[in-house]
C-alpha cells in the first residue's frame, strides 16, 4: 500500500528478510439483518520477522477484525493470512486433519487481550497453565513453564494469587505469561494497554519490548494511541475505513513528506503570519537531532527564522525531532535556503509546495 497519494511504500529486500506474518487481498464483511458491513477490505499486511509492528487507527477502522482474522478467530470472507510460512486460511473447514493442524498452528500464536480474559477461579498460575493443559502437557512440566513465565514477567511472587488481588498491569502481565506458554512466534497485542494508566502503560510496553528481544518474538500490536507506536514500534501502517492507507518503517514514514502517520507522532501548530512567508517543517533523526542546523541556516544566509513549534523524543531508541519554521519570502524565494536543510541530510516538507519537493528530491 503507498505511504501516501502517488508515494510508493518503500520496498524491504526479499533475501535478507523474511515476512512472518502477511495477509494478501484480507477482506471480512459481516453480515446482520440482511445488511453487509465491510470491515477489511482487501488489506494487504508484511510484517517482518522480529520486529514490532504496530497497526493504528480510530474505532471502527477495523484493527480488531485484522488482528483476530490473523489467528483465525474470525475467518476472512477473502484472501489468505501466512503466518510463519504456513497459510492459515488453507487450513480452515478443511475436515478433522485440518481443524487439528490450524490448532496446532494457532498455539505458535500467542494473544493478549485488552480486559485480560483471566479466569477469575484459577489462581495466577493456574491461569498460565490452561493453554498447557489444552496441549496435554503433564502437570510437573505445565508448572514448570508456569513459573518460568511468571519469573519471567516480574510476578514469581503472585503465583498463589487470585486475579481479583492484582492490580491491572499485574493483571496484564498474567495475560502475557499466558501467551507465552506454547512457546509462540508471534505474539498478538489487541490494545493491550487500553485499560491502564499511562505507567502502566510504559511498564507494559517496555516489557513487551524486552521480550521481542530476549525470546525473538515478532510483534503485531493493534491500537488507537499514538504513543505506544512512538514507544516500541519499529514500523506502522495506518488503517482507515477496512484499508491500510499508509504503512512502513517509523523511519521511512518520518522521512515522507506529506505522511499521515508522522504528522501524529510529531504534531505540529503554527500558520504563515502573512502571505511573504514560507512555513517549512523540518524532521530531524539521530546525529542530525542535535546539530545547530536552523540557526547555520540563518548565519549562512543572513535571515531571521521564527520557530512557530518544536517537538522531540525518542522513537525505537532513535531520537527525533520535528520542528516549524517560518521563513521570510515566498515559497520560491527560499529554494536555496530549503536546498540548504536537504543537503544537510533533513527530511524537508512545506505544506502546499509537496509535489514540488519530491520533484526535488528526486534529481
Amino acid at each position: 500500500m503507498p505511504l501516501c497519494p502517488g508515494t510508493p511504500t518503500p520496498a524491504h529486500s526479499t533475501v535478507t528478510e523474511t515476512h512472518v506474518i502477511t495477509t494478501t487481498g484480507l477482506t471480512k464483511v459481516y453480515r446482520a439483518r440482511g445488511r453487509e458491513v465491510t470491515a477489511l477490505d482487501g488489506v494487504d499486511l508484511h510484517v517482518r520477522e522480529g520486529e514490532v509492528y504496530g497497526v493504528i487507527g480510530q474505532s471502527g477502522a477495523g484493527k480488531s477484525s485484522l488482528i483476530r482474522c490473523v489467528n483465525l478467530l474470525e475467518r476472512p470472507t477473502s484472501g489468505t493470512v501466512t503466518v510463519a510460512g504456513q497459510d492459515l486460511t488453507a487450513l480452515a473447514g478443511r475436515g478433522p486433519r485440518a481443524g487439528k493442524e490450524l490448532r496446532r498452528a494457532r498455539s505458535r500464536i500467542g494473544m493478549v487481550f485488552q480486559h485480560f480474559n483471566l479466569l477469575s477461579s484459577r489462581t495466577v498460575q493456574d491461569n498460565v497453565e490452561l493453554p498447557l493443559e489444552i496441549l496435554g502437557k503433564s502437570g510437573q512440566e505445565r508448572s514448570r513453564k508456569a513459573l518460568e513465565l511468571l519469573d519471567l514477567v516480574g510476578l514469581a511472587d503472585k503465583a498463589g494469587a487470585y486475579p481479583a488481588q492484582l492490580s491491572g498491569g499485574q493483571k496484564q502481565r498474567v495475560g502475557i505469561a499466558r501467551a507465552l506458554a506454547g512457546d509462540p512466534k508471534v505474539l498478538l497485542s489487541d490494545e493491550a494497554t487500553s485499560a491502564l494508566d499511562p505507567e502502566t502503560t510504559r511498564s507494559i510496553l517496555a516489557l513487551l519490548r524486552d521480550l521481542n528481544r530476549q525470546l525473538g518474538l515478532t510483534v503485531l500490536l493493534i491500537t488507537h494511541e499514538m504513543d505506544v507506536v512512538k514507544s516500541v514500534c519499529d514500523s506502522a501502517a495506518l488503517m482507515e475505513n477496512g484499508r491500510i492507507v499508509e504503512s512502513g518503517t517509523v523511519s521511512e514514514l518520518l522521512a515522507t513528506p506529506g505522511s499521515e502517520l508522522a504528522a501524529a507522532l510529531f504534531p505540529l501548530d503554527g500558520e504563515a503570519s502573512g502571505e511573504d512567508r514560507t512555513v517549512v517543517d523540518v524532521t530531524f533523526q539521530g546525529e542530525s537531532a542535535t546539530q545547530p542546523v536552523i540557526s547555520q541556516l540563518a548565519r549562512t544566509y543572513n535571515i531571521d527564522i521564527s520557530i512557530l513549534g518544536a517537538a522531540i523524543d525518542t522513537v525505537g531508541g532513535l531520537q527525533v525531532g520535528r520542528m516549524r519554521i517560518e521563513l521570510p519570502g515566498r515559497y520560491e524565494d527560499n529554494v536555496v535556503p530549503i536546498g540548504f536543510l536537504r543537503e544537510k541530510g533533513l527530511q524537508i516538507d512545506v505544506p502546499g509546495h509537496e509535489s514540488a519537493l519530491v520533484k526535488e528530491g528526486a534529481k
